[in-house]
């Protein structure tokens, strides 16, 4: 129970990381109480994972393990290509998050409920909860969700502003894949290490091309203009 319940919080929580329901999330702040945003994110979340491993439970015990592995690799690498894409909020969907009325706590909690059914983060909880303690995955991936989107609270009630996008969308589709790949060559292969092997190449690689691509960048020369410096003015 204690490695799926660590195993779902680092799952979800990195999927939600720069996901659209964290922008909600960074857009609710900024207009409600921190506190009562995240009790809405929480009970929302306790609701929608509760039905996720449900279905993810009773899916396990009728499919086989080596099925289960090679399936849950193929959906780690869709979300790896998912977080890739990136997530934003629509010009609507963000005039909605600033201008919804009536009850604060309602208003955030039906909105997060709806916001992940159906989302990367839901489909995750279910693919976990087929192959692990499905009680472990319900807490972990609830914990999960809700300290991704408290860090998103904190980013947006005191600075205002959005975390990298780019470093952490690239950050987390590079582990979705290495996950990914774990889980399939696992499936494939049940008594060989090379999931984990492969898995850590990919981590390798990645910041490998990372450290590459940041000494390119460094090492590039600075444009010298062609024209002659101004000549001084004589008073």
């Amino acid at each position: 129970m204690l490695a799926a319940v660590l195993l779902s919080f680092g799952v979800i929580f990195l999927a939600e990381l720069g996901d659209k329901s964290q922008l909600m999330a960074m857009t609710f702040a900024l207009r409600y109480r921190w506190w009562v945003v995240i009790a809405g994110i929480t009970v929302a979340t306790t609701v929608v994972h509760l039905v996720s491993v449900g279905v993810g439970h009773f899916l396990g015990a009728a499919i086989p393990t080596t099925a289960m592995s090679v399936l849950g690799g193929i959906a780690f690498l869709i979300f790896g290509l998912w977080t890739l894409r990136g997530d934003s909020l629509s010009d609507e969907e963000e005039q909605k998050a600033r201008k919804v009325t009536g009850s604060a706590f309602l208003a955030v909690a039906s909105a997060f409920f709806l916001a992940e059914l159906g989302d990367k983060t839901m489909l995750a909880t279910v693919t976990l909860a087929a192959d692990n303690d499905w009680v472990g995955v319900w807490i972990g991936s609830t914990v999960g969700m809700v300290a991704a989107d408290a860090l998103a609270i904190v980013v947006g009630a005191l600075l205002g502003k959005h975390l990298p996008e780019a470093f952490v969308r690239i950050g987390a589709a590079v582990l979705f894949f290495a996950f990914g790949v774990w889980l399939l060559l696992e499936g494939v292969f049940p008594d060989s290490p090379a999931g984990a092997i492969a898995a850590g190449g990919v981590l390798a690689v990645s910041a490998v091309a990372a450290l590459v691509r940041r000494s390119v960048r460094g090492s590039r020369p600075v444009a010298v203009s062609d024209d002659p410096a101004p000549t001084p003015r004589s008073s």
